[in-house]
């Protein structure tokens, strides 16, 4: 099915910044948010340059704001009459060590990655169940299969319950032509890893994107990306022992 409106939270950086420039290269209409809308109004400005003929909306959101959530999403479908599919990328990873002294970066994290998270989803199936129709993306990642340490510890557990989130939703729309798909992106290079600098198996952000979208459009229920290795890591993840994990964080 050709979703062509398509909305991406988290827009003004990383992967939602180059998922949005592919999908003007395809021809898609966009509506962009996030908080640094100065960063939107810079990628709206590229986009009319890859393709004019694309329409583009963008809007100031904090996820965390969750009034303001319901409000940007009516506003875009009022920009462009409706919208398709939602990419739910919005996130953060700040946090150390439990117990350490970083209990409000963790707990921002916590609340940005997953309370938002429902918000935006809430958001998205009102308007999706009102047109019988539509795809729901959610962006979580291949740390949701294990726990972690350090900094991703809280990270994990987030992205963990984004994909369970994801799952319950496709569980609650069986039958319908609503769907709901979960991307577990693997190392990809971006904004939020970007002071990381041994990481096993990181793609560029080009590349990694390009997989992204390649199994968004599939818009089955999960996608590890790319997939090589991510899907034979994933599963060997998940019976490793917890000494092994230690050096994948």
């Amino acid at each position: 099915m050709n979703r062509q409106n398509i909305l991406i939270t988290g827009a003004s950086s990383g992967l939602g910044y180059t998922m949005a420039k592919m999908y003007a290269q395809q021809g898609r209409n966009l509506a962009l948010c996030a908080r640094r809308v100065e960063r939107l109004e810079e990628l709206k400005a590229e986009i009319k340059v890859i393709n004019p003929n694309v329409k583009i909306a963008v809007r100031e959101l904090d996820v965390n704001d969750h009034d303001q959530v319901f409000e940007v999403f009516k506003q875009f479908v009022a920009d462009l009459g409706h919208i398709d599919r939602v990419i739910v990328n919005a996130g953060m990873g700040k946090g150390a060590s439990l117990g350490t002294g970083y209990f409000n970066a963790n707990k921002q994290t916590a609340i940005t990655n997953f309370v938002s998270a429902i918000a935006q989803c809430e958001a998205a199936l009102e308007h999706f169940r009102e047109r019988n129709q539509g795809h729901l993306v959610m962006i979580s990642s291949v740390s949701a299969v294990r726990g972690f340490r350090r900094a991703l510890t809280v990270y994990a557990a987030t992205k963990s319950a984004v994909s369970t989130l994801t799952e319950g939703i496709r569980v609650d729309l069986l039958g319908t032509p609503i769907k709901a798909t979960t991307i577990h992106p693997g190392f990809i290079r971006s904004e939020i890893n970007e002071k990381v600098k041994k990481v096993p198996f990181i793609v560029d952000t080009e590349t990694g994107c390009r997989a992204i979208l390649k199994a968004i459009d599939k818009e089955g229920g999960n996608y590890y990306v790319p997939s090589w290795p991510w899907e034979i890591m994933a599963r060997l993840m998940k019976i490793a022992p917890l000494t092994l994990l230690t050096k994948m964080s």
